[in-house]
């Protein structure tokens, strides 16, 4: 595995910065912070948004990690929250029209885990029609979103004190936690922290990036190659590998026992990523590429 070490922000082009977001800016805030303070014409992007209130976890990701979001958005996410109890928020947060009810749900509440069917908040970044439906409900439109499955690791109420109650979450890369606060009754997030994205915590944030290799060798499979394999793979051609290394990712794109079946991030022997392939009775397919 490459060396898990990380680089001043100036000197990395191509990595995952890891920042603990204050409450009140946007995700797209974070980033265009950090898009200023790196060479022109760099890309810069994030694997994950945070709501304006909520705090904590934002992977940035620059340069030639702008092309793998996907494989770190489908990561398992973890999150603290404090409910506030007896009162409703149309958006589930403290932005939204509030109403205070005083019913309070009952303590211990009933915490669903595993998989879960849920209606994501009508004030959410999730497209309907083509449009944001946070946008329709502020205009005042219906807003129909269906039900998504979700899976809930992890739901334990950690104090209560008087209308105050906090959670420990862990969950799948979708899932909705104002929505599982609202559906413990009347409840809202009133502050919402995430401490986790898969193996990347929020106690490792600050102002100098992973680079490549070493935050994709987090959660991808790894294999090393010669020359002439590299010469291949950065030009789009297959090449024998053998993965020897396993990450965190989701089962469905692990290896089997004689390194088949999945994706890889492929090394140089410098330890400089050339690719993510597919790899397949021991041949690696370049899926991205990092060399062009």
């Amino acid at each position: 595995m490459a060396e898990d070490r990380a680089e001043p922000l100036a000197a990395v082009r191509d990595g995952v910065l890891l920042v603990d977001k204050p409450a009140g800016p946007t995700s797209h805030d974070v980033v265009a912070r950090v898009r200023r303070g790196l060479p022109r014409g760099t890309k810069v992007g994030h694997a994950g948004t945070l709501d304006p209130f909520a705090t904590g976890l934002l992977l940035v990701l620059l340069g030639r990690a702008t092309r793998v979001q996907r494989f770190l958005m489908g990561l398992d996410k973890s999150y603290e929250t404090v409910a506030r109890l007896g009162w409703t928020s149309t958006t589930g947060d403290p932005e939204g029209e509030l109403v205070h009810t005083g019913r309070i749900p009952p303590d211990p509440p009933e915490l669903p885990t595993g998989v879960v069917e849920q209606v994501p908040p009508a004030y959410s970044a999730i497209k309907v029609g083509g449009r944001r439906a946070y946008a329709l409900a502020r205009a005042g439109e219906a807003v129909e979103i269906p039900s998504r499955t979700v899976r809930v690791d992890r739901f334990e109420q950690l104090w209560r004190d008087g209308d105050r109650a906090a959670f420990a979450i862990a969950c799948s890369s979708g899932t909705y936690v104002r929505s599982l606060v609202m559906d413990l009754g009347d409840a809202y997030c009133l502050e919402l922290r995430r401490t986790a994205i898969g193996p990347f915590r929020v106690d490792e944030a600050g102002d100098e990036p992973l680079p490549l290799a070493a935050a994709l060798s987090r959660v991808l499979p790894t294999a090393t190659v010669g020359a002439p394999e590299v010469r291949l793979l950065a030009t789009g051609r297959r090449a024998p590998v053998r993965p020897h290394e396993h990450g965190t990712l989701p089962r469905k794109r692990g290896l089997d026992a004689a390194g088949d079946g999945g994706e890889v991030l492929v090394l140089d022997e410098a330890g400089e990523p050339v690719c993510i392939a597919e790899v397949e009775a021991g041949t690696a397919r370049p899926r991205v590429g990092f060399r062009a």
